[in-house]
């Protein structure tokens, strides 16, 4: 982890989830709620925007942070069935993910997308969980820097400031499939990502999360937080029952608290 950078842990229930879903939300909650005092990380769920509104109301005054998981590049219009950046904070939520590797594969979303969706999370004053990664065939071939160099800096060419940015790096061939790199792999990716951000951000880059999501769980995201500059993890489905999603959170902070020993 990054000193000076509050760690995130960030739910993505994805399709997933009905109004009986909101009970395991409720324990997720009420949990994080006994040992708030204590916890030196934010936790974060997001989503099915049919949710948000029941959530919010929900959790009112509690510190389990919401989002959403997609939203439109456009603010209103005729979009039939999408979602704004705008209706999604006028529901409740406070974050949003943009880029996640299932919506560029089964939507077709370039980087130019990414980057209009982006920039209206930020304008509805959301702050944004912009996702990238390479696909296996990238990886072997060693394109994988490059790859993820120009997913980012299209996603952000307009960005002024690093307000409200959060990048999580997500391997596609990782995701559901329980396969994960090493974590050399991951540090060599994430200090990239961090030095890039320099060129970007000057020293405001230091204050940016970067996340590493796929195929997180229990089992090893204590050895993923260990990482250099993994400020925190995106969470498929590790998040969808709060017994899972309250061990990873426990894990990471007892990491913490070793550290600060």
């Amino acid at each position: 982890m990054t000193p000076g950078i509050r760690p995130l842990i960030a739910g993505n229930w994805k399709m997933n989830g009905t109004s009986k879903s909101l009970s395991e939300l409720i324990n997720i909650a009420d949990e994080l709620e006994d040992h708030a005092t204590e916890q030196d990380f934010n936790t974060l769920v997001c989503l099915p925007a049919t949710l948000l509104s029941r959530a919010a109301h929900i959790l009112k005054d509690k510190k389990l942070l919401i989002g959403g998981e997609d939203c439109h590049f456009f603010d209103n219009g005729p979009h039939t069935g999408d979602i704004s950046a705008s209706m999604l904070r006028d529901a409740g939520a406070s974050y949003v993910i943009i880029g996640h590797s299932e919506r560029r594969i089964d939507h077709h979303e370039t980087d130019e997308i990414i980057r209009l969706k982006a920039e209206a999370a930020w304008r509805a004053g959301l702050q944004t969980i912009i996702c990238i990664g390479e696909t296996f065939q990238e990886r072997e071939s060693g394109q994988t820097l490059d790859i993820l160099k120009h997913q980012y800096h299209s996603s952000m060419q307009n960005k002024k400031n690093s307000r409200d940015l959060i990048i999580a790096y997500e391997p596609i061939w990782a995701i559901g499939t329980g396969k994960t790199p090493t974590n050399h792999a991951i540090a060599e990716v994430h200090a990239f990502i961090r030095n890039n951000l320099y060129l970007c951000f000057g020293k405001d880059a230091h204050t940016i999360p970067l996340l590493y999501g796929g195929s997180v769980h229990a089992k090893n995201v204590a050895s993923f937080l260990s990482i250099d500059h993994v400020d925190g993890v995106l969470v498929g489905s590790a998040s969808l029952k709060a017994s899972d999603f309250l061990t990873i959170c426990k894990i990471c902070s007892s990491l913490l608290d070793n550290s600060s020993l």
